[in-house]
């Protein structure tokens, strides 16, 4: 039964905002009222309204998808002086995006179906049943119980995961093609709840809370909310505390996110489409920061202490079932996650002969996501930073920057506990199984940035580095499926206006270029017969993007285009867009995202050929049939995605968009 119980708090909230920012622009905008008196400073408050509306086209399934977003933002902005140097500054942010109802067929209550699945027989993909048995697959209890084996735990049916309501994993940006592809559930979690969990503050949301991101038990309608203040320490020096829910910016860059680390990030939002001040999650945090001013060396000095006290979260990657799920990696979780509760088919999985993999119907506890060990909310597991930040009297900025923090990305934590499925025997731990636990590594990260202009060349350099110890990535070469890494990430960017005479001869355009690097340390990738095993993610990958922002009509037009390739997934993203500002507090952006490129190349160990519950699952696999190992037969899913990217994975989301901002 669909409860819809939930949906009237969350409206009332967003009118009350409305409401209660239009009074507060009537009552506190005209800032050259008399003070009647009193010594406070007025308050100045702005408000914003935002409509953006975007359409997509067809998915890998070949279905017009449609209506994407219709996301309706209400945006109060507010500070006041106070007493003894504080000052305030609030920013309250409300959204209701109507996509949910507009297009529930997509992702509200009515998303997903009936699906199938696959089997490869003789070198031939054969469409199969889901959930059920046939000659050709998938093989259940009554197939296994006929060889001998009546204790196993495989099914013939599904009573508690009906074939209604889902997807095939993956089934938008590539197709199953002979690799492992089962169902995920992709209705909101009031409606089904299947694969769902809170996987760092998404992955277990209602409609309600879909359509209303902002309203929820964390407050996230609460952007900012902090007091700051100077504190002359003598000397020339000063002591700046801010105290409350911020953003901490430590980046010098766009997009990239290598010292940007402190807030995680709301992908859900609009994937990487929406600047980093829109998106980033902020947290309660206590920053101090000693400004020590100039010295015989340098133009200034600067030291910032950060202490994140706030519960953990993790970057939102999208719930699947909603429109923007980064890498596709909410609907793997929630897959998994289903296919422990639950069971399920998994297509292509038993290698019964050679060239012939039929799909399986395994049942709850076999393999799949437990549990996820979200970190405990505790004075011993808050985020601690520093940067020491300085200018040189050659002008060079620089900050060096130090933070010991939780991966705000999970990491899987594979060969756990599971029940033998060929013999129904229970075990802690089954080396190279597919079955999971989530979890979010310490991770400490030592960098800095450099920050200079060039008058010669008439140009501004950016550059961000930094070392990361304690990062977790998957690897089938381990037993338990994955392993740490240090990791260097760097970004150079170069900024330079230049005058391109049919866009404005008059006024300059900004050509804007970045280069990320990212090597991973003690990579570990293998050539068996079958295919490569190892750490899916590339040692070295490289992704390169290029602004170019013109002005135009005395600044009210701007046209821009965003190109971004990813060189080792061998994928782009190409981003038009126009903005016009019709009056001072009006303004129109019409634009565009076009990916393209190809996902042949991301294929990647599957893990079906690891022979966990040997001789069992040995087929016709090399090696010892009693040695458990991966022998590295590939497929998309589910390490595919770490190989093709952001991009790559959101290869069938072509994107138009119309957004309208109106400042009140």
């Amino acid at each position: 039964m669909k409860n819809r119980s939930n949906r009237a708090q969350p409206a009332l909230t967003l009118c009350a905002l409305a409401v209660a920012s239009a009074c507060a622009s009537q009552a506190f905008a005209e800032d050259n009222l008399p003070d009647m008196g009193s010594s406070a400073e007025p308050w100045k408050v702005d408000t914003f309204y935002e409509n953006h509306t975007a359409f997509r086209g067809r998915d890998d399934t070949g279905k017009v998808v449609g209506l994407s977003k219709f996301r309706n933002t209400m945006q109060v902005e507010a500070d006041k002086k106070l007493s003894s140097g504080w000052a305030f500054h609030g920013v309250f942010r409300g959204s209701w995006d109507g996509v949910y109802r507009m297009n529930k067929g997509q992702y509200g209550e009515d998303a997903g179906g009936a699906i199938t699945s696959q089997s490869i027989l003789g070198g031939t993909q054969t469409t199969v049943p889901w959930g059920t048995t046939s000659p050709a697959g998938p093989i259940g209890y009554t197939a296994v119980a006929g060889l001998g084996l009546p204790g196993n735990v495989f099914m013939d049916s599904y009573p508690n995961n009906p074939n209604a309501g889902l997807r095939v994993l993956g089934d938008r940006w590539h197709k199953t093609n002979g690799g492992v592809g089962f169902a995920t559930p992709v209705r909101p979690c009031n409606v089904d709840s299947r694969g769902c969990a809170d996987f760092g503050g998404y992955g277990d949301k209602n409609l309600g809370e879909l359509e209303f991101p902002e309203f929820n038990s964390r407050l996230d309608f609460i952007r900012e909310a902090y007091v700051k203040n100077s504190i002359d320490i003598g000397g020339g020096q000063e002591l700046f505390l801010k105290l409350g829910k911020q953003q901490v910016v430590w980046g010098r860059t766009d997009l990239f996110r290598v010292l940007d680390v402190v807030n995680p990030v709301d992908f859900s939002r609009n994937n990487i489409y929406d600047e980093l001040q829109d998106i980033r999650i902020p947290m309660w945090i206590a920053q101090a920061e000693w400004r020590m001013g100039a010295s015989e060396s340098m133009q200034d000095r600067n030291l910032q202490l950060i202490w994140n006290v706030d519960q953990f979260r993790a970057n939102n990657l999208g719930q699947c079932g909603t429109p923007n799920v980064a890498l596709d990696a909410g609907c793997f979780f929630r897959g998994m996650k289903n296919l422990w509760d639950n069971g399920g088919t998994v297509a292509n999985f038993a290698n019964v002969a050679p060239n012939t993999y039929l799909a399986t119907n395994f049942g709850p506890g076999q393999i799949g996501l437990a549990d996820v060990n979200l970190p405990k909310w505790s004075l011993a597991n808050t985020q601690i930073g520093g940067k020491f930040e300085g200018v040189t009297m050659g002008g060079l900025s620089f900050s060096v920057n130090a933070l010991h923090y939780r991966s705000q990305l999970p990491s899987l934590h594979g060969g756990k506990r599971a029940t033998n499925s060929f013999t129904g025997a229970y075990q802690n731990a089954w080396p190279y199984l597919i079955s999971f636990d989530m979890n979010f590594p310490r991770v400490n990260l030592l960098g800095g940035s450099l920050d200079f202009q060039s008058e010669t060349l008439g140009a501004a350099f950016r550059f961000e580095g930094a070392m990361t110890w304690g990062e977790e990535f998957a690897n089938t070469i381990k037993p338990e499926l994955f392993s740490k890494n240090r990791v260097w990430r760097s970004v150079i960017g170069v900024d330079r206006p230049m005058f391109v005479p049919f866009i404005n001869p008059h006024r300059t355009t900004l050509f804007s270029g970045q280069l990320f690097w990212q090597h991973i340390f003690d990579h570990e990738l293998e050539s068996t017969s079958m295919g490569m095993r190892g750490i899916p993610d590339f040692k070295d990958n490289v992704i390169g993007t290029l602004l170019m922002k013109g002005f135009m009509a005395g600044d009210r037009i701007s046209p821009q285009l965003i190109i971004a390739r990813d060189f080792r997934a061998r994928s782009h993203a190409i981003a038009p867009a126009v903005e016009w500002s019709t009056t001072d507090n009006l303004k129109f952006t019409f634009g565009a995202n076009f990916k393209g490129g190809s996902n042949g190349r991301n294929e990647f160990d599957d893990c079906r050929s690891c022979n966990p519950f040997a001789p069992f699952t040995s087929g016709s696999y090399p090696g010892d049939p009693m040695v458990a190992y991966s022998r590295g037969l590939a497929g998309m899913e589910p390490l595919g995605r770490f190989r093709a990217g952001p991009i790559g994975a959101a290869m069938r989301e072509d994107e138009i968009y119309l957004t309208m901002r109106y400042k009140f």
